[in-house]
C-alpha cells in the first residue's frame, strides 16, 4: 500500500497532473486496491475536507495582504525600517529583512511578502550599486519568513489537517521566524563587508519619528492580530476578518491611496488563490482518509524504526526528506500530503505536534526559495528581471544559513515551545 501511494501520487505529479487531481486520483487508487472504492465516500471526503471554519482565515489574510500592497501600507513599513537600519553598511539589505518580518505579521504569504518588499527596495538597491542577484536572493529568502511568523497560511493548513491548536502554532512560529531573519542578516553582513557597500546617512531622531508616525497604522495591524488572538478576543479566522477591515480603513481613509476601482481586482485575486488552495485541501483530506484506512502511517513508522529508534536521527531523516520534497513540491500541498503521514510517527516518539508543525513549516519555507519549483524564486526573478540560473547561484549562502537555523530549532525544541508554553501557563 505504501508503494501504491508513492507511485500513484508522484507518478501523477510527474506527468503534470494538477496537485488536487493527483491527490484525488491517489485516493481512488488506494480505495480500489483496498476494495472499498465508493464514489459517495470520495465525494463526502472532498466536501468535508473544505468544510472547516479555520480555513476561512485563508481568503481574508490574502485579501488583507493585497489591500496592504495597493493601499500604501507596505511602502510605509519599508520607509520606517529604512529609518532604523538604513545607515548601516549595506543597510538597504537589513531594511529588506526587517520590513519582511513586519509585513509577515499580516499576510502569511511568502510570495506576497517578496513582491511587496522587493517591488519597493530592489530598484533602490540597484541604484545604490548593490549586487542585483545577491540583493534579489536576500529579498526572496526574507520573503520566506512570511509563512513562519503569525499569521501563517501553512500553519493554518497544518492545524486543520492535524487537529492541533492554530493559536499555539502561531505562537510557536514567532521565535523561529525571528531567528531566520537574524541568520539572513548575518549572511548579508559578510556579503556587505566583502562587497564594501557604502553606508547611507543616519536618519535623525526627528526623521525616525516622522517615519514611525506615517507607519504606525501599518505596524499596529500585526500587533492587533497577534494580541487579539493571544488574549482570546478573536479566533484566527476572526482576526483575519479584522485584518481586512483594518487594512481597508487605513488604506482608504487614512493613507487615502486605495481606490474603490481596485477592490474588484483585489477580491478576484483573493478568490482565485483561495479556490486553488481549497481544491488542494479537499483532495488532501480525501487522500488522508484513505491513507489512514490503508495504515500507511504505521507502515512508515515501522520502516523508520527498523533503521533507528533514536529520535534525533529520526528528526534528521525527516528534515532531509522535507528539504528534498520542498525542492519539487509547493509548500501547501506538501503539508497537506505529509502531515497526516508523519504526525502519528512524531507522536509515537512523544514529540509535541505543535513543535513539529513549526519545524515542518520552516523546513518547507526553504523550499520556496529553491529550484525547480520555488515560487518565491520566480517572483524574485520577475521583480529583478534576471534569469533563474543567476539567482539560484546567488541564493546559496542564504539557503545555507536558513538550513542551519532549521537544525538549531529542531534540536533545541525550547526555542519553538517557549512562547506557547509561557502563554499557556
Amino acid at each position: 500500500m505504501l508503494a501504491i501511494f508513492l507511485i500513484s501520487l508522484f507518478g501523477l505529479i510527474l506527468i503534470n497532473v494538477p496537485i488536487a487531481l493527483s491527490l484525488i486520483g491517489t485516493a481512488i487508487l488506494l480505495a480500489l486496491f483496498q476494495g472499498t472504492l465508493s464514489s459517495q465516500i470520495i465525494t463526502q471526503s472532498l466536501v468535508r475536507g473544505v468544510d472547516s471554519f479555520p480555513l476561512l482565515a485563508i481568503p481574508f489574510f490574502m485579501i488583507a495582504g493585497e489591500l496592504m500592497n495597493q493601499g500604501g501600507i507596505s511602502s510605509r513599513i519599508v520607509k520606517f525600517a529604512h529609518s532604523l537600519v538604513g545607515h548601516i553598511r549595506g543597510g538597504i539589505g537589513y531594511v529588506a529583512v526587517v520590513a519582511s518580518m513586519i509585513f509577515a505579521g499580516v499576510s502569511g504569504s511568502a510570495v506576497a511578502d517578496t513582491t511587496a518588499v522587493g517591488s519597493v527596495l530592489l530598484p533602490i538597491m540597484k541604484e545604490n550599486g548593490y549586487d542585483v542577484p545577491k540583493s534579489t536572493a536576500l529579498v526572496s529568502t526574507a520573503g520566506c519568513i512570511g509563512p513562519i511568523i503569525p499569521p501563517s497560511i501553512p500553519l493554518i493548513l497544518y492545524g486543520v489537517i492535524g487537529e492541533v491548536s492554530i493559536v499555539k502554532l502561531f505562537l510557536g512560529g514567532i521565535v523561529p521566524g525571528f531567528l531566520v531573519g537574524v541568520s539572513l542578516m548575518i549572511a548579508w553582513y559578510f556579503h556587505s563587508k566583502k562587497a564594501n557597500y557604502k553606508a547611507a546617512k543616519r536618519a535623525t531622531f526627528k526623521q525616525i519619528l516622522i517615519s514611525a508616525k506615517e507607519a504606525i497604522w501599518a505596524i499596529f495591524l500585526p500587533v492587533i492580530i497577534l494580541v487579539g488572538i493571544v488574549i482570546g478576543i478573536v479566533t484566527p479566522t476572526e482576526a483575519a476578518v479584522v485584518a481586512v477591515v483594518y487594512a481597508f480603513v487605513v488604506s482608504k481613509f487614512i493613507y487615502k491611496e486605495l481606490k474603490l476601482s481596485q477592490i474588484p481586482e483585489i477580491l478576484i485575486n483573493g478568490a482565485k488563490s483561495t479556490a486553488m488552495i481549497m481544491f488542494v485541501v479537499g483532495g488532501a483530506m480525501t487522500a488522508a482518509y484513505l491513507i489512514t484506512t490503508a495504515h500507511i502511517p504505521e507502515l512508515l513508522t515501522n520502516t523508520l524504526l527498523s533503521l533507528t529508534d533514536n529520535v534525533l536521527v529520526i528528526m534528521f531523516l525527516i528534515n532531509i526528506m522535507l528539504l528534498l520534497v520542498g525542492c519539487v513540491m509547493d509548500m501547501g500541498p506538501a503539508i497537506l500530503i505529509l502531515a497526516p503521514i508523519l504526525l502519528p510517527l512524531i507522536e509515537s516518539f512523544g514529540l509535541d505536534p505543535i513543535y513539529f508543525g513549526v519545524i515542518m513549516t520552516v523546513n518547507l519555507c526553504i523550499g520556496l526559495a529553491t529550484p525547480p519549483v520555488g515560487n518565491v524564486l520566480y517572483a524574485g526573478c520577475g521583480l529583478a528581471k534576471i534569469p533563474i540560473s543567476q539567482l539560484s547561484r546567488a541564493i546559496i549562502p542564504f539557503i545555507a544559513v536558513m538550513v542551519l537555523t532549521l537544525f538549531i530549532i529542531t534540536y533545541f525544541p525550547g526555542l519553538v515551545m517557549f512562547i506557547p508554553t509561557m502563554i499557556g501557563n
